[in-house]
C-alpha cells in the first residue's frame, strides 16, 4: 500500500482488511480519531489499492448541512454512475428492507464513507443495522469518523461489533518525533535538532493537520504572535468550523482566545458581556462541535488544539478583541492576579493607542515575571512599554534602564545581533550614562561580545570598570558592578584563563549587595573558576553549599540568575560529582523552556553529552551535541559549533563499525577549525577530543602531534582537570610511536597531575592507564596487568562502560599473558557485555576478534612458534611498520601502496593475531622482541 508518514502500522492494519474481502471475508472497519490526525489520508490509501486490487469502491462524505435521509448512503450509491432501476428504494419501504438489499448489492464492494460523525439520523441507524447485521455476502464498510461528535447510539452499535470481533478499529494517533521530522523535511522546513522544528514538534502536538498549517504560515508564527496571514489561509478548514457557529458561539470561543486556554464559564460570561445562561447555552453548542473540551478538575475549558485559540484570536475584529481585552484586564485586576497574566491585556490596549501610565507599569513588572521561562515575550513587552512609557526623553534613567533589562531579555531569547544593536545603543545616548548606568549596559554588551565569540572586544569593554575598580573592592559591591565582574570572570572561564580573575571573582562574592541570586551567581563562578584550575580542595566543599544553595530556589528564581545552573553543572563535573552535574545540568535545561535562553542551552547540551558518553548512552550523547551545534549555529558562536561537532564526533567513534572511522574524524577535524585558536576552553575540549578520535581511529603519530601542537609536551594550554586523562592519551600514543622517553615523562605527568588534583578515581584511572601502556611497552607484563585491571575496575565501578571495556581490550594481551587465556576470556567477556548493551559497534567488533583469538588459545600453552609466524611477508612488513607508530598513509608512502591496501592488510593483520588495534599490536610486537632478546 502507499505509504503516509508514520503510519506504516495503520497501513498494514487497512491492507489485510482488503486481503480479506478478496478470500471472501467482508466486515466493517472503523476509522476514528481528532480531526487533522489524518484519517482522509488513510482511506485514499485504501481505496487506491482497493481499485488496484479490482473491487468496486463506492465512497462518500456526510454533510453536517443535512440533505434527505440516508444522504451519506445515497452519495456512495451515486457515485457509481447515474441512478436507474433496480436500484435501493431509499424513500419508501422498511430500514431493514433498505439494509439487506444494500447487502445484496454492495457483495465484494468497499464502501467508504467519510466524516460518518456528521451523517443524519437516518444515516446513522441504517449503520447501526448494517454493523449489528451481517450480510449473507462479503463486503467492507469503512467508516470515518470523530468519536467525540458520533451519536452515542452508533458508538454503542461500534463498541458491540469490536467487542464481538465483528470489527476492526484503526486509531491513528500523534505523529512521533520521527513522523514530525519527516513531514518537517518533505516541506523544506527547518532542521531537525533546531529550535524552529523543535518549536514546531511541540506547537503541532502530533497533528499533521496543524503542523501542516504552520509549516504554511513559517516556523516563527509556531510560538510567536506575529502577522498570520499565510497561517489563516493555510487553516481553511478550520476556519469553516469557525464560520459556521452561530453568533452567540463566536462570541464565546473569541472570549476564550482572549482569555487563553483554560478557560471558565463564569470569565467567559464577564468577558462576553452575555448572561452565565446564555453563555451556557453557546458553550455547549462549542463542546457538540467539538471546538473546545473539558481541561481540568475545577471545570475549566481548552480548545480541541491550542492553536484554534491563536486562530480565532487573530480573526476576530479589533473592536470586538479590543474590549474582550479590556474586560479581560478588569477582571484580572479585581481577581489579584499576577502582573505576567495582567500583561497580554495590558499590551493589547497599549497597541490600540489607550492611556499608558497604568499598562506600561504593568508590562514592565510582567516582564520581570516572565523573564526567566519567556524571555522573548519579556522582551516584547518591554518594547511596547519603551514604545508607550509617558513624558519620559530617550535619554531617561528610567528609559536606560528598561532598554537594557529589554537588551538581557533579548540576549536570553538568543536574539544576539538586536541585542548587540540595543546595547550599542545605549551607550551610544547623547550626553553620556550616569556611571551606574555605564557600568550596567557594559555588563550587557560584554555579555553579547562573549556569546558571539568576540572576546576581544568583551575583554575591552569589561575592562574599561575592572581596571580601575578599587582594590579591596569596596562592600558593598554595587549590583551593576557585580554584574560586570561576573561577565569578566565568566569571559576568562571559556577563554581558558580562569586562574587570572579567580581573586577578583572571590572577593566579588563575598561583598556583593542586594538580593542572594547575584551573590549565588559569583560564589558559583568562583567555585567553576577553582575546578578548572585544578583547585579541587578548595572547589569540592564550596561546590556542594552552592548546590545547597541553588537546590532551595525554584527554577523561576534560579533562572534569573545567569548562567548559574550551567557552571554548577560543569563544575561538579570537573569535581566527578556526576549525577550532581547531570540533573543540575538538566534542570537547567528544562529550565530554559524549551529554546530560550539557547546560550545557557549550549552549554547545558554539551555537559549533558560528555556525561551520557561516559555513562554509554551513545544515542542520546550524539542528540545532545547536535542539538548543541544546532542552537550554537543560530547564535552565530562558532567556538561552540566546533566543540559540539567534536563531542558528537567522539560519540560517532565509539557507536559507529570500525568501517565508518573516517566519517567521526573528519567531524571532528571540522569542529576544531571551527573553534577560535587559541588557549580557550572550547578549542581546549575539541583538541583534547580530536586526539582521542585519532588514536581510536588508529592514528597514534597523528594523536601525538594534536597534542604535542595544541597543549605543548606539559599540556601547559590545556585545562588542568582533563591533563590527567591527556597525559595518558600522550603515553599510549608515544608507546606506539616507540618514544620511550615521552611516554616515560608522560606517564609520570599524567600521575603527577591526579594527585594534584586530589587523585580523582576517574582521572586517576586513566592515569593507572598510562602507567599500564609504558609498563607493557618496558616489559613489566604483571605490573601492566595489574595497573590495567585497576583502570578498568575503576571505570565499572564509575558506571561507564566505554572507558572499561576499551581499557580491558587494550590490556586483553597481557591478561592472556599473566593470567592466562581462560581468565582473560572472562574478563573481556564481562567488558564486551557492557559495550553490547550500550550499543559500542567498534567494541563489539574489535573485542569479537580479540575473543576469538584467546578462544583458539585456551585449550593449551602457546605453540613455540612466534605468534607472527602466521603472517605473510607483507603483512609483517605492514604490522612493524604500524607497531612503530606510522599512520595509514606512511605506510603506504614507504611500501608504495595504496592506504585502502594497507588497511586491508591490517585487518588481516588484526586477525591473525587476535588483536584490535595498534596499541595492542604494538604490545605484541615489543613483547614478541623481548622474548626473541631477552638482553
Amino acid at each position: 500500500m502507499g505509504a503516509l508518514v508514520g503510519r506504516q502500522g495503520e497501513v498494514v492494519v487497512l491492507a489485510r482488511a482488503v486481503e480479506g474481502l478478496g478470500a471472501g471475508r467482508g466486515g466493517v472497519l472503523e476509522v476514528v480519531g481528532d480531526p487533522g490526525i489524518g484519517k482522509t489520508g488513510l482511506l485514499n490509501v485504501l481505496a487506491r489499492v482497493a481499485g488496484e486490487r479490482g473491487a468496486v469502491v463506492l465512497r462518500a462524505r456526510a454533510d453536517a448541512e443535512g440533505g434527505k435521509p440516508y444522504q451519506v448512503f445515497r452519495d456512495a450509491w451515486e457515485a457509481t454512475g447515474p441512478a436507474g432501476p433496480g436500484g435501493p428504494v431509499w424513500d419508501a419501504g422498511s430500514e431493514r428492507e433498505l439494509a439487506r438489499s444494500l447487502r445484496t448489492w454492495w457483495a465484494g464492494a468497499v464502501v467508504v464513507l467519510d466524516d460518518f460523525h456528521h451523517c443524519d439520523p437516518a444515516s446513522a441507524r441504517l449503520a447501526e443495522r448494517l454493523i449489528g447485521e451481517p450480510g449473507p455476502r462479503p463486503y467492507l464498510l469503512v467508516l470515518a469518523h470523530r468519536p467525540r461528535q458520533t451519536p452515542p447510539a452508533l458508538l454503542a452499535a461500534l463498541d458491540d461489533a469490536r467487542q464481538a470481533g465483528t470489527l476492526v478499529s484503526v486509531e491513528p494517533g500523534p505523529l512521533d518525533a520521527a513522523a514530525v521530522a519527516a513531514v518537517i523535511a518533505d516541506a523544506g522546513g527547518p532542521s531537525d535538532g533546531s529550535t524552529e522544528a523543535e518549536a514546531l514538534r511541540a506547537a503541532a502536538r502530533g497533528n499533521p493537520r496543524i503542523l501542516r498549517i504552520l509549516l504554511a504560515a513559517g516556523p516563527r508564527n509556531a510560538t510567536a504572535d506575529a502577522a498570520v496571514g499565510p497561517l489563516l489561509r493555510a487553516a481553511a478548514p478550520l476556519l469553516a468550523e469557525l464560520d459556521a457557529l452561530p453568533e452567540d458561539a463566536r462570541d464565546v470561543i473569541a472570549a476564550a482566545a482572549v482569555l487563553r486556554e483554560p478557560f471558565r464559564l463564569g470569565d467567559l460570561a464577564q468577558v462576553t458581556g452575555h448572561t452565565v445562561d446564555r453563555t451556557a447555552v453557546a458553550l455547549a453548542e462549542l463542546a457538540r462541535v467539538d471546538l473546545v473540551r473539558p481541561g481540568g478538575p475545577a471545570g475549566e475549558l481548552v480548545f480541541r488544539h491550542p492553536v484554534l485559540g491563536r486562530l480565532v484570536h487573530h480573526r476576530t475584529g479589533p473592536g470586538r478583541r479590543l474590549e474582550a481585552h479590556r474586560r479581560a484586564l478588569a477582571l484580572l485586576e479585581a481577581r489579584g492576579a499576577g502582573a505576567a497574566a495582567r500583561a497580554r491585556h495590558a499590551e493589547h490596549t497599549l497597541l490600540a493607542g489607550e492611556d499608558p501610565s497604568a499598562a506600561v507599569a504593568v508590562l514592565i513588572e510582567g516582564a520581570a515575571e516572565a523573564f526567566a521561562e519567556r524571555p522573548a515575550t519579556a522582551a516584547r513587552w518591554l518594547r511596547v512599554a519603551l514604545e508607550s512609557a509617558p513624558g519620559d526623553g530617550p535619554g531617561t534613567e528610567s528609559r536606560i534602564a528598561l532598554a537594557l533589562d529589554r537588551c538581557r531579555a533579548l540576549t536570553a531569547a538568543g536574539r544576539l545581533g538586536q541585542a548587540r544593536a540595543l546595547g550599542h545603543e545605549v551607550l551610544r545616548t547623547p550626553g553620556g550614562l550616569p556611571e551606574r548606568l555605564r557600568v550596567a549596559a557594559l555588563a550587557v554588551c560584554a555579555g553579547v561580545e562573549r556569546l558571539l565569540g568576540r572576546y576581544e572586544e568583551a575583554e575591552a569593554m569589561a575592562r574599561t570598570v575592572v581596571d580601575r575598580l578599587p582594590r579591596p573592592l569596596p562592600s558593598p559591591l554595587p549590583a551593576e558592578t557585580a554584574e560586570l565582574v561576573f561577565e569578566y570572570g565568566l569571559l576568562h572561564a571559556v577563554r581558558g584563563t580562569a586562574a587570572e580573575v579567580r581573586g577578583l571573582v572571590h572577593e566579588a562574592s563575598a561583598g556583593t549587595e542586594g538580593h542572594a541570586d547575584g551573590r549565588t551567581a559569583l560564589r558559583v563562578l568562583a567555585a567553576f573558576c577553582d575546578s578548572y584550575v585544578g583547585d579541587f580542595a578548595q572547589a569540592g566543599p564550596e561546590v556542594v553549599r552552592c548546590g545547597e544553595l541553588v537546590d532551595a530556589r525554584p527554577d523561576t528564581v534560579a533562572g534569573r540568575a545567569p548562567d548559574v545552573l550551567a557552571l554548577l553543572g560543569c563544575a561538579e563535573l570537573y569535581l566527578e560529582r556526576f549525577a550532581d552535574a547531570r540533573r543540575h545540568l538538566r534542570r537547567g535545561l528544562s529550565a530554559g523552556s524549551g529554546g530560550a535562553h539557547k546560550h545557557l542551552a549550549v552549554n547545558q547540551l554539551l555537559g549533558l553529552s560528555q556525561l551520557d558518553q561516559w555513562a554509554g548512552r551513545l544515542d542520546l550523547a550524539q542528540r545532545h551535541a547536535r542539538r548543541a551545534e544546532g542552537l550554537a549555529g543560530e547564535l552565530g558562536a562558532p567556538d561552540a559549533v566546533g566543540l559540539a561537532m567534536a563531542m558528537r564526533a567522539s560519540a560517532m567513534l565509539w557507536a559507529l563499525p570500525r568501517r565508518r572511522t573516517p566519517e567521526a574524524l573528519s567531524l571532528a577535524e571540522a569542529g576544531l577549525r571551527h573553534t577560535v585558536p587559541g588557549t580557550g576552553w572550547w578549542a581546549g575540549a575539541a583538541l583534547g577530543l580530536l586526539a582521542v578520535a585519532r588514536l581510536v581511529g588508529g592514528d597514534p603519530a597523528d594523536c601525538l602531534r594534536t597534542l604535542l601542537e595544541g597543549g605543548g609536551e606539559d599540556l601547559e594550554r590545556l585545562q588542568p582537570p582533563s591533563r590527567p586523562s591527556l597525559f595518558a592519551l600522550m603515553t599510549t600514543a608515544a608507546t606506539l610511536c616507540g618514544d620511550l622517553g615521552l611516554a616515560r615523562r608522560s606517564a609520570l605527568a599524567a600521575d603527577a597531575a591526579a594527585a594534584g588534583l586530589g587523585r580523582p578515581a576517574f582521572q586517576q584511572a586513566h592515569a593507572d592507564r598510562a602507567g599500564a601502556a609504558l609498563a607493557f611497552a618496558e616489559g613489566n607484563q604483571v605490573r601492566s596487568t595489574e595497573l590495567a585491571l585497576g583502570a578498568a575496575e575503576t571505570f565499572r565501578s564509575l558506571r561507564m562502560p566505554v572507558p572499561y571495556a576499551w581499557t580491558v581490550l587494550a590490556a586483553a594481551p597481557s591478561l592472556a599473558l599473566v593470567h592466562g587465556p581462560a581468565a582473560a576470556l572472562g574478563t573481556l567477556d564481562r567488558a564486551l557485555a557492557q559495550a553490547q548493551a550500550c550499543g559500542a559497534l567498534r567494541l563489539c567488533e574489535d573485542g569479537a576478534r580479540v575473543r576469538a583469538a584467546l578462544a583458539a588459545g585456551a585449550p593449551g600453552a602457546p605453540a613455540a612458534a612466534g605468534p607472527f609466524d602466521a603472517l605473510s611477508g607483507r603483512e609483517r612488513e605492514v604490522a612493524e611498520l604500524a607497531a612503530a607508530g606510522l599512520a595509514s598513509r606512511r605506510i603506504a608512502e614507504r611500501l608504495v601502496l595504496s592506504p585502502r591496501t594497507v588497511e586491508a592488510h591490517l585487518g588481516s593483520v588484526y586477525r591473525k593475531l587476535g588483536v584490535s588495534s595498534r596499541l595492542a599490536l604494538s604490545r605484541l610486537v615489543r613483547h614478541s622482541a623481548n622474548l626473541d632478546d631477552p638482553a
